[in-house]
């Protein structure tokens, strides 16, 4: 199963680092990838930018209405996501739990919407049943792209 890891963290705390310390711990988050990939679980990752460069979109009133920032009521933002591959939710925490950056924030663990799987939200259920109707108009070199779009086997 899928699971994206969201890594949140506070801007101050980064900001106030040192540049070797910085350096340091991009270096520990890039292992991390490593060893994720050397045990067959990573699948992407990056990192993001600011969230002052951020572009928020939203339909208000039959309007699209464009915002600078996302800006959140929180100190933490979300500042890059892991994609893995993870047998299970325990395993997936696991492998977040050694994420280097967790202690500048969080790691927020999701599943990726798999609608052939057991789904226990009712508005996944609901989704996921939107996504198989949907999956056969879909081109199959595009659907192999979208995770929420049930696979030929």
């Amino acid at each position: 199963m899928k699971y994206l890891l969201l890594i949140n963290h506070d801007e101050q705390k980064l900001a106030a680092m040192s540049q070797p310390q910085l350096d340091s711990l991009v270096a520990a988050c890039v292992g991390f990838v490593g060893e994720l990939d050397q045990g067959g679980h990573h699948i992407y990752s990056a990192g993001l930018q600011s969230p002052t460069t951020a572009t928020s979109v939203r339909h208000e009133n039959g309007r699209v209405t464009i915002t600078d920032g996302p800006f959140p009521e929180s100190k933490e933002v979300l500042g890059g996501f892991v994609l893995i591959e993870a047998r299970g939710l325990n395993e997936a925490i696991q492998l977040a739990s050694t994420f280097p950056h967790a202690h500048l924030g969080s790691v927020t663990v999701r599943p990726v919407l798999d609608p052939d799987a057991d789904l226990t939200v009712p508005l996944d259920r609901k989704i996921g049943a939107a996504f198989r109707r949907s999956a056969a108009g879909v081109e199959p070199e595009v659907a192999a792209r979208i995770a929420s779009i049930p696979q030929a086997k």
